[in-house]
C-alpha cells in the first residue's frame, strides 16, 4: 500500500478502509484495537482526539515489536499500551469503552469475543470490519444482546467491505435479506452498495446461466442457492432503492427496474 504524501500525521499510512473504521469509534471512548499489526490505528485513534487512550494488541511478537517502534516514533508511549495477546486475554474487564477488531474473517471474529463474554459485557460498543461471513456476525451480535446501530460500506482495491457498530440494546429479529445485506448505513455508504448489489445480480446471473445445462444434483442444490440469494438480492434492492421485478418474471430471466 502507497504512504499517502501530503497528509500529516499518521493518516497517510492508513487505507481508507481502516480511516472509516476508526472514524466509527465515539469520540471520548477508550479503545482496544485487537490484532494491532503496526498500531498505526491506535495512534490516529489518540493522534485525531477520537480516543484518549488505547490499548494496542497483538498474537504475534513481530507485529507488536513494530508496532512498539511506531509508538515511539508518533510519540505515544503515554496513551497506547501495548500487549502480546491472543484476542481478548491480555485485556481487563472494563478496560476500554470500544473493542474494534478489524481485518479478520467474521468467525475468527465471533470466537475471539465469544471467548471473553465478561470483557466484551464491559465495553459499550464494538467496531468490527469483517473479511467474510458478514451476516452470521450480525446474527451473533444480537444473539450476545448487541444491536447494530450503524453500518459503513466501501469498494477499495476491487473489493467491498463493511463495517459495523454495535452498542448494548435489544431490537427486533432482522429478515434474512436484511442479515444479509444490513439496514443501518451511513448515508455515504448507498451508492457503494448499490453498486455491489447490481454487481452481484450480475455475476449470479452469469453462474446461473452456466447451470442451466448441468444435470447434476449439485448443479441442481447450486442453482437453488442462487434462484434464493437472486431472490434476497431483489429484495434489498427494493427495500433500499425502490421497486424492481423479481428475477424471472418477465419469463427471459431478465431484470429489470420500474420507474420509481
Amino acid at each position: 500500500m502507497e504512504h499517502r504524501v501530503g497528509k500529516r500525521g499518521v493518516a497517510g499510512f492508513l487505507s481508507e478502509r481502516m480511516l472509516r473504521t476508526a472514524a466509527m469509534v465515539s469520540h471520548g471512548n477508550r479503545a482496544a484495537d485487537i490484532g494491532c499489526d503496526h498500531a498505526y490505528t491506535a495512534i490516529y485513534l489518540v493522534e485525531q482526539g477520537i480516543a484518549p487512550r488505547v490499548v494496542a494488541m497483538d498474537v504475534n511478537e513481530g507485529p507488536l515489536a513494530r508496532a512498539k517502534d511506531n509508538v515511539e516514533k508518533f510519540g505515544m508511549e503515554e496513551k497506547i499500551s501495548l500487549r502480546l495477546s491472543d484476542g481478548l486475554t491480555a485485556l481487563l474487564p472494563g478496560e476500554a469503552d470500544t473493542l474494534l477488531i478489524a481485518g479478520m474473517g467474521g468467525p475468527l471474529m465471533e470466537r475471539i469475543l465469544s471467548a471473553f463474554p465478561e470483557t466484551v459485557a464491559a465495553a459499550t460498543e464494538l467496531v468490527l470490519q469483517p473479511q467474510s461471513e458478514t451476516a452470521s456476525l450480525r446474527r451473533f451480535l444480537h444473539g450476545i444482546g448487541f444491536r447494530i446501530a450503524e453500518e459503513d460500506m466501501l469498494s477499495e482495491d476491487g473489493k467491498y467491505y463493511v463495517i459495523l457498530r454495535a452498542e448494548h440494546g435489544k431490537e427486533t429479529e432482522w429478515t434474512d435479506e436484511e442479515y444479509l445485506y444490513g439496514k443501518r448505513f451511513k448515508k455515504q455508504a448507498y451508492s457503494v452498495l448499490q453498486e455491489f448489489l447490481a454487481e452481484e445480480y450480475r455475476k449470479g446471473l452469469e453462474v446461473l446461466k452456466g447451470l442451466e445445462h448441468a444435470g447434476t444434483e449439485k448443479a441442481g442444490r447450486r442453482r437453488e442457492e442462487l434462484l434464493q440469494r437472486l431472490r434476497q438480492n431483489e429484495a434489498a434492492k427494493e427495500r433500499l432503492f425502490g421497486k424492481v421485478v423479481a428475477y424471472g418474471e418477465h419469463g427471459n430471466g431478465n431484470n429489470e427496474e420500474r420507474g420509481t
